[in-house]
């Protein structure tokens, strides 16, 4: 990786990017996730990913921000939500700024599904402004799903695989212990299938809607051990892809 944007100084970023014009921002939400994870686990859990993601492809490493666009979770103490117009300026600006110091392709790593219709409205209006310049996104929560579905992780709200990502990056902030009983609502995994579903889907515009608590899922799961490689485990899977669509770019 790069750096960190805002750790270097100002001839080290235009070096760097003179070196390697990938910008990679990662992005994630400040929203409730029950009484054993933090209000900013989507977040916590998109910047590891970038992170490696970012060492991985020789990219500079362009913090968005911890917010993100969550009015599903509004109402509920710790969530913090932008309206979608607040989140498609600022990324705008951000974007703008980097193509001034000559960043030519982005990738955008995701953890929070609210986030999507923003950014994607985004992508394409910048790349349709700016002849050379390509935007990627990698929807890593959907990543993780596919690649820990075979050890029992489950993208759910404030479950295993949110767990695991914060044990990765520190599991001081992980409290299972009160959680309590793990909640189940009968249909939680059925809303959740039916939301992400890329054929015919729904909407639930409050959390509620899939569990009371606000959150469900098994977030026991989540084990140091797994919790070692989480981040190269699933940086790396999206590094293949990001590289291919580069090459096809070419």
């Amino acid at each position: 990786m790069i750096g960190r944007l805002y750790d270097l100084t100002s001839p080290e970023v235009a070096a760097a990017l003179a070196r390697s014009p990938i910008a990679v921002i990662p992005f994630g939400s400040v929203e409730q996730h029950g009484p054993h994870l933090p209000n900013g686990t989507d977040t916590i859990a998109a910047e590891v990913v970038a992170a490696a993601v970012a060492s991985g492809i020789d990219g500079l490493l362009v913090p968005f921000g911890p917010y993100g666009v969550t009015p599903i979770h509004a109402g509920h103490p710790g969530t913090v939500s932008l309206r979608r117009s607040t989140f498609e300026a600022l990324l705008t600006d951000i974007c703008e700024e980097m193509i001034a110091m000559g960043a030519e392709r982005f990738v955008f790593v995701n953890w929070h599904e609210g986030n999507i219709a923003a950014m994607d409205a985004v992508a394409t209006d910048v790349q349709n402004r700016h002849d050379g310049v390509k935007v990627l996104t990698a929807h890593a929560c959907y990543v993780a799903q596919r690649l820990y579905a075979g050890q029992g992780g489950e993208l759910t709200h404030g479950g295993g695989l949110e767990a695991l990502a914060v044990l990765a990056h520190d599991p001081e902030l992980v409290h299972t212990e009160r959680a309590g009983d793990s909640t189940r609502p009968p249909k939680a995994a059925a809303m959740d299938d039916m939301r992400r579903s890329r054929e015919v889907y729904g909407y639930i515009t409050d959390v509620t809607e899939i569990d009371p608590d606000g959150w469900y899922g098994e977030p026991a799961w989540a084990t140091a051990d797994l919790a070692a490689d989480f981040a190269s485990t699933v940086a790396g899977e999206i590094v293949n892809r990001v590289n291919d669509i580069f090459e096809l770019w070419q």
